[in-house]
């Protein structure tokens, strides 16, 4: 299955393994195509490479901490991530290897993952469907292009990759939230039930859910035969789960693509940038530098998804350069690399629980409430546009929270093993609007080691984030104050673009070829055999987390692309 040389002309190529090119990878193969999937980085084998998974914080070197010098020779960017410490560092890309460049006076922390299953192996599993409110919102308000497609037209692929998936929550008819095909959520705990009833009579036109994520809390038959276990509740994800019971790339996707025997990967290849025929209109194939050695390769095909991340994407469009497309391949319009988009976790509330000193729960359940957005109509009134949900949850102070405390000695300890208060936490997550100047540029000479040229970011919240942050720390301190709750306080972070680690935009759908570079279907406006379905292709960023939306576009897009492949339209 693996490959380095091939001659072959594959019926289709895949660029990137995470959770589009894995989904790309199983419709193609399913469908018959021959298909390679392209990856830049390492085989992560399922089970076998989780090599943190398991292993307790007392017994790793540094208690879970990674060694300051390691941080600064490798991870000085990674370190930003929720997600990164010792058991999971080897997930993550060497900041060293991967240099790009910030436009003076910016931030931005560039989260990556460069290894076969990409970011699914460290995704936060929050999976929510998009509403018409999210796909209007750009023409209602006139900020952005106005998306080509409505829910209608992603409903039916919403549906196909949550059975497969598996998504646990809760149905409520919340018309800014559709409902999806649901396993049975976790439970919430008593304190949460009391909050929830008590926030939703104070205000009516406020629900706090069950997150949905894409864990087995029930797993089908169709789970269990990709091999798939449920979730055992133990809340070390991102370690990698040998019970396959979060969705990624190795637990489902790749295979069901490779026992289809159509799949061929090509580990280790950098992609440089895309074999353009001028005289077809069509991309022939792709250009890679071989990971280890440096050394070229070409692979050919007919058909071609890059599914490489918003930036990884964008940027092997914008390295893809010829007579025709001097600026960038398929970038006719003049807007790739433009509208980078981010959502924004700025603002945060926090209270004490009073009471519930009796009730306590066991497991640590991998995930916690939501508020979904209430402003989803636009209103005038409000000095912002868009709106923001809001994660949640309760929790009783353990020996991890307690330890932060001052104390010695056998005292100290023996605190450490009874529980103290229960705490409740509101962290708000907000619409970023697409603006033109938020951009990615290749650098002009500074090159990395496979001599591909970096990126160059140019990205930052602007007034409308700001007032919009101020107002969701605003509402949190609110909400808990009127229920009841204790010691209220809330604040904002002030962290920079790219630490909610949903980049989006750079490559968006439109209807105008103009000012688009995909049209409804992901594909190319200027290029018919050319399809971007990661996040580079939206119009905005709406509130909710955007990977199920990523897998919906994709599968629908690569049964678009049979269909025209099949009347040789492609």
């Amino acid at each position: 299955m693996y490959i380095k040389e091939s001659k072959q002309a594959y019926d289709a190529i895949v660029i990137g393994s995470g959770i589009t090119g894995g989904w790309a990878a199983k419709e193609f193969c399913e469908k018959g195509f021959r298909t390679l999937l392209i990856e830049r980085g390492r085989v992560v084998e399922h089970r076998k490479d989780y090599v943190g998974e398991g292993i307790p914080p007392w017994e790793q070197p540094l208690r879970s901490k990674v060694s300051l010098a390691e941080i600064e020779q490798q991870y000085y960017v990674q370190k930003n991530c929720y997600a990164f410490n010792d058991s999971t560092k080897h997930f993550f890309g060497n900041d060293r290897d991967l240099p790009f460049e910030t436009t003076k006076g910016t931030d931005f922390w560039w989260i990556r993952a460069n290894q076969l299953g990409g970011k699914s192996l460290l995704w936060h599993r929050f999976s929510y469907r998009w509403s018409d409110f999210d796909f209007n919102a750009n023409k209602l308000d006139g900020f952005g292009n106005d998306w080509p497609i409505r829910y209608q037209d992603l409903a039916h692929w919403y549906s196909y990759v949550e059975r497969h998936v598996g998504i646990c929550g809760q149905k409520e008819s919340l018309p800014q939230l559709p409902d999806s095909e649901f396993l049975p959520p976790f439970d919430m705990t008593a304190p949460e039930l009391h909050i929830k009833q008590q926030l939703e009579a104070a205000f009516p036109d406020r629900k706090l859910i069950h997150g949905r994520q894409a864990h087995l809390t029930k797993p089908s038959a169709h789970h269990l035969a990709q091999g798939r276990g449920q979730c055992q509740a133990r809340n070390e994800c991102q370690k990698g789960c040998s019970f396959g019971a979060y969705f990624s790339t190795q637990s489902s996707t790749l295979p069901d693509a490779a026992k289809t025997g159509n799949l061929q990967i090509a580990p280790n290849s950098v992609v440089h940038s895309l074999i353009y025929d001028a005289a077809s209109n069509r991309v022939k194939g792709v250009r890679v530098i071989d990971n280890d050695d440096l050394s070229e390769r070409e692979y050919f095909g007919k058909v071609v998804f890059l599914c490489a991340s918003t930036l990884g994407s964008t940027q092997i469009l914008l390295n893809s350069r010829s007579k025709t497309f001097p600026n960038g391949l398929a970038n006719s319009s003049g807007v790739l690399g433009h509208y980078l988009m981010d959502h924004n976790y700025n603002a945060w509330a926090k209270a004490d629980i009073p009471g519930f000193k009796g009730s306590f729960y066991s497991g640590r359940r991998p995930g916690g409430l939501y508020i979904p957005n209430f402003y989803f109509k636009p209103d005038p009134k409000r000095p912002f546009l868009r709106g923001y949900g809001m994660s949640a949850g309760a929790y009783r102070e353990d020996w991890q929270a307690l330890k932060n405390n001052d104390g010695i000695g056998i005292a100290f300890k023996q605190q450490l093993q009874k529980p103290g208060k229960w705490k409740f936490s509101l962290g708000a997550q907000g619409e970023m609007l697409p603006r033109f100047e938020n951009s990615v540029q290749l650098h002009a000479f500074k090159k990395d080691k496979w001599g591909i040229p970096q990126l160059e970011i140019n990205c930052r919240f602007s007034e409308n984030e700001r007032l919009m942050m101020l107002d969701a720390a605003e509402q949190g301190q609110t909400m808990l104050e009127k229920i009841g709750l204790e010691n209220v306080s809330s604040g904002l972070h002030g962290k920079p673009p790219g630490s909610g680690i949903h980049e989006l935009g750079t490559a968006r759908m439109g209807k105008d070829p103009k000012d688009s570079v995909l049209n409804g279907f992901n594909q190319s406006h200027d290029i018919p055999n050319l399809f971007v379905t990661d996040g580079a292709s939206f119009c905005s960023s709406a509130v909710q987390n955007p990977s199920l939306t990523f897998m919906a576009l994709t599968v629908r897009a690569v049964n678009y692309a049979g269909k025209e492949i099949a009347a040789r339209r492609i």
